[in-house]
C-alpha cells in the first residue's frame, strides 16, 4: 500500500470513529465518561484535520464519491 492510499484510508477510518464517538457521547449517562469521550473526540478531530491538511498539500486527498 502506498503512502497516498494509507493516508486516505486513515482519513476515512477517522471519520467513522468520529461518528461512533458522537453516538457514545449522546447516550452516555455518566458525566465523567461523557467528558472523557468528548476529549477523545476532540483530539481525534484535531488529528483528522492535521492529516487532511497534509493530504491536501501533497495532493493525496480525494473526497469519496457520492
Amino acid at each position: 500500500m502506498d503512502e497516498k492510499a494509507m493516508v486516505n484510508d486513515i482519513l476515512e477510518n477517522t471519520k467513522a470513529s468520529l461518528t461512533i464517538y458522537q453516538g457514545v457521547i449522546s447516550e452516555a449517562e455518566n458525566p465523567q465518561l461523557r467528558q472523557t469521550v468528548q476529549d477523545i473526540r476532540n483530539n481525534c478531530e484535531g488529528f483528522q484535520y492535521q492529516l487532511f491538511k497534509l493530504a491536501q498539500n501533497k495532493g493525496y486527498y480525494q473526497p469519496a464519491e457520492k
